[in-house]
């Protein structure tokens, strides 16, 4: 199994409350694919991911991080996120991973027009239902310790891991609860509205991902039109494109391909010409 990272890399432009910065050696602004994080601490498992994807499309990414003093709310990262793509010329492709799916598929069904396709990777029918759900909903059931919760937790995310690297894991998780938009508390969890968009959509999940079951990862198709597209990994848990970003992103160029195949020849001769 693939070695866990255990340090982030820094972004490099701030924009109000969001980061973006590009993959790949991109001479513009201009880019295809808005991968979306709001999870700052995490973000280093999107990395292998993202440099694959790079090699066929422009991408870019948009972090949200939010400030200690400010109340968490997806609400406010959409808002951030509309400011900035207002005045981006075309409809981009949009994905993202967990809570940053959640966010994804929240601003594609508010403003349509700005999204040419949706990709969203183990976020759940009920897309409330994130790691941070899963971890509030075990304080409440069981009176073990915040240490011990996230040390299960670390389980069912990345699978079994050294006690060295679960240590380490467990930092980050709890780093992640204090820093990331979810609303969810040990008083309350929240419910987000089910329902599909009005674009193309790819939802991606894993066979062994115990916070999007494949019961719940199969509840989309409640909402699938005919040109979307579900697909499951066969292992790799909640993290699966970390372990397998080759097999990930060739499903999801695919799904790319059907829907704007000049982007990618666009994007092949761009890296020729580098």
């Amino acid at each position: 199994m693939k070695n866990l990272p255990l340090k982030a890399p820094c972004p490099s432009a701030l924009k109000a409350m969001g980061y973006l910065f590009t993959w790949k050696s991109l001479m513009s602004d201009s880019f295809d694919v808005l991968w979306l994080n709001a999870s700052p601490i995490l973000k280093r498992f999107d990395r292998p991911l993202l440099q694959y994807l790079a090699g066929y499309m422009q991408i870019a990414q948009w972090e949200y991080h939010q400030t200690k003093d400010e109340a968490s709310s997806i609400e406010q990262s959409v808002a951030l996120l509309h400011e900035f793509l207002e005045s981006y010329p075309n409809p981009i492709h949009l994905a993202g991973h967990g809570l940053g799916g959640t966010i994804a598929l929240t601003f594609a069904r508010r403003f349509p027009k700005k999204v040419r396709s949706l990709t969203l990777l183990a976020v759940a029918s009920q897309p409330a239902n994130t790691w941070h759900a899963h971890y509030y909903f075990q304080r409440q059931l069981f009176t073990i310790s915040r240490e011990q919760v996230l040390a299960n937790t670390v389980r069912s995310l990345f699978g079994n891991q050294s006690s060295h690297t679960t240590k380490k894991l467990v930092s980050v998780l709890d780093r992640d609860l204090e820093q990331s938009p979810s609303q969810h508390s040990l008083f309350k969890l929240f419910e987000l509205p089910k329902g599909g968009v009005a674009m193309p959509m790819m939802v991606c999940g894993c066979v062994d991902d115990p916070i999007v079951s494949s019961t719940a990862l199969h509840d989309w198709m409640n909402w699938l039109k005919p040109e979307d597209y579900l697909w499951e990994c066969s292992q790799g848990h909640h993290f699966f494109h970390y372990f397998y970003p080759q097999q990930v992103g060739e499903q999801i160029i695919s799904f790319w391909q059907r829907h704007h195949p000049q982007s990618l020849a666009t994007s092949a001769l761009s890296a020729l010409s580098n």
